[in-house]
């Protein structure tokens, strides 16, 4: 059956990628056959699998390659030592079912006498610490965003506040300028008024009448 090509690389995918390469280096064996096994299993090419290693898994895992060659290594060794020159790929017994890791312990964690005591639930542990250490240095790096964000809102809110205070200090001061003027206008005019009706007042005039009785006469009559 002709593979068909899937552009989306979920995580589930490259997690499987990238165990299936470190199995295939620790065994022995190539990279291109772990290229063609991936590739069967997601029903992609051999040549798409080896570009998303290539190009976006292999740097996130070079510490384990490290570790997968050291352990190649050390197979090596002890067939020499026996004797025995196999190139068959070994098949590395699970014990997940008898006991599940922890998930937020790291592959460094775990005390190792040699490289031969790597295995697949090893390595599963360890690619499950590096996710974790990504999750949580994306989540921070949210929340640092985040607060920056809201430092920046709240010091444009605390710049609006000093303007409008600045301005209401500005009118305050004109207001009280205006007062003094008017106060001073006022008590000029006050002044003013009173002179002149103090210029105005004249000594009340008399004459006496026929029967002897004085008589005040109104102003301006003679």
């Amino acid at each position: 059956m002709a593979k068909v090509r899937q552009d989306a690389w979920s995580h589930e995918d490259d997690l499987l990628l990238a165990e299936t390469v470190l199995r295939h280096i620790r065994e022995g064996s190539t990279q291109l056959n772990a290229f063609e096994e991936v590739g069967d299993k997601l029903n992609r090419t051999s040549a798409a699998c080896g570009f998303r290693w290539n190009a976006e898994i292999r740097n996130k895992y070079v510490n384990a390659i490290d570790l997968a060659k050291r352990q190649r290594k050390e197979k090596k060794r002890a067939m020499a030592k026996a004797g025995k020159v196999e190139h068959k790929p070994t098949i590395v017994a699970s014990t997940r079912q008898k006991q599940e890791p922890e998930h937020n312990q790291t592959f460094t964690d775990i005390p190792m006498n040699s490289a031969s005591d790597l295995t697949m639930d090893k390595v599963i542990q360890f690619l499950r610490g590096l996710e974790k250490k990504s999750l949580d240095s994306n989540q921070s790096k949210a929340s640092l965003e985040q607060v920056q964000k809201e430092k920046e809102a709240l010091q444009k809110q605390v710049d609006t506040l000093n303007r409008e205070l600045q301005q209401t200090k500005t009118q305050l001061t004109t207001m009280q300028e205006d007062y003094q003027a008017f106060i001073q206008i006022m008590d000029r005019a006050r002044k003013m008024t009173v002179l002149e009706d103090q210029g105005t007042l004249t000594a009340p005039a008399f004459r006496m009448d026929k029967n002897g009785n004085l008589q005040q006469l109104a102003q301006g009559l003679n």
